[in-house]
């Protein structure tokens, strides 16, 4: 069952209206036809729409929906990964895997070991493929939403953007203790704001774990072993899904 991602207002009763380069897509890759049946999210309410695709034209694909499916395939908790920007292409992976494992929201942060810089006019093009990622991944992992990638920003403004969420986690390479980070993630309730906080390839500066355990992030050990950044954030959320999902 193909699946795609509309706005809450083209959702209009029995009827509902997709535009887009996803009209492109079904016309021409899939090769969809009048009668096939498809799966629409408007990305607010976790409900999957089931229609039936009724006419096409050049700039719509107009559907009858069928019937309403309410099943909660998302996470009981809402997880921001605030990643520190890696290198490369490394940051289309992350978004990628976490998205599939159920985040939230992501939000790319500068540290001060980050090799990668942006202008904003980098910025705005990065976010906008890594927005485009997120989407992707939301549809081959049937997500009833599709995460939002947030603007890039610093280690001060990720910790004001947390400051208000229930449970923060920072993974760090000298963090001792791994019963601690069991008793963290088991803690985890239905309905709670969860934070996470993953340095770049060098890792975070001592001053900003310091400024994060200010900031009421609680310094957590993934093991025994160093993990690659693109790594940390994907352990941590496969822990929550663990301790969280019946």
């Amino acid at each position: 069952m193909h699946q795609f991602f509309v706005e809450p207002s083209q959702i209009q009763g029995n009827r509902i209206v997709i535009t887009g380069g996803d009209v492109n897509h079904i016309k021409n890759v899939l090769r969809m036809k009048a009668g096939d049946e498809i799966a629409v999210y408007n990305g607010v309410d976790q409900k999957e729409y089931r229609c039936r695709i009724e006419a096409f034209d050049k700039e719509e694909v107009v559907c009858a929906l069928c019937f309403i499916r309410e099943d909660g395939v998302e996470l009981p908790v809402q997880v921001t990964l605030f990643q520190g920007l890696p290198k490369a292409d490394k940051m289309e992976w992350i978004v990628q895997k976490t998205v599939e494992l159920g985040i939230h929201r992501i939000v790319p942060v500068a540290t001060q070991r980050s090799v990668v810089r942006l202008d904003p006019k980098k910025a705005q093009a990065k976010r906008a493929r890594w927005q485009a990622v997120a989407e992707a991944a939301a549809k081959q992992s049937r997500r009833r939403v599709v995460p939002q990638i947030g603007e890039v920003c610093t280690v001060g403004e990720a910790l004001t953007q947390a400051a208000s969420m229930d449970l923060k986690l920072i993974p760090y390479e000298l963090a001792e203790g791994m019963e601690q980070t069991r008793e963290k993630i088991a803690s985890a309730k239905a309905g709670q704001k969860i934070a996470l906080f993953i340095g770049p390839e060098g890792g975070f500066a001592p001053e900003e774990v310091d400024a994060a355990a200010d900031a009421g992030f609680f310094p957590v050990t993934l093991g025994k072993r160093i993990l690659r950044t693109e790594t940390a954030g994907m352990t941590v959320m496969a822990w929550l899904v663990y301790a969280l999902e019946k």
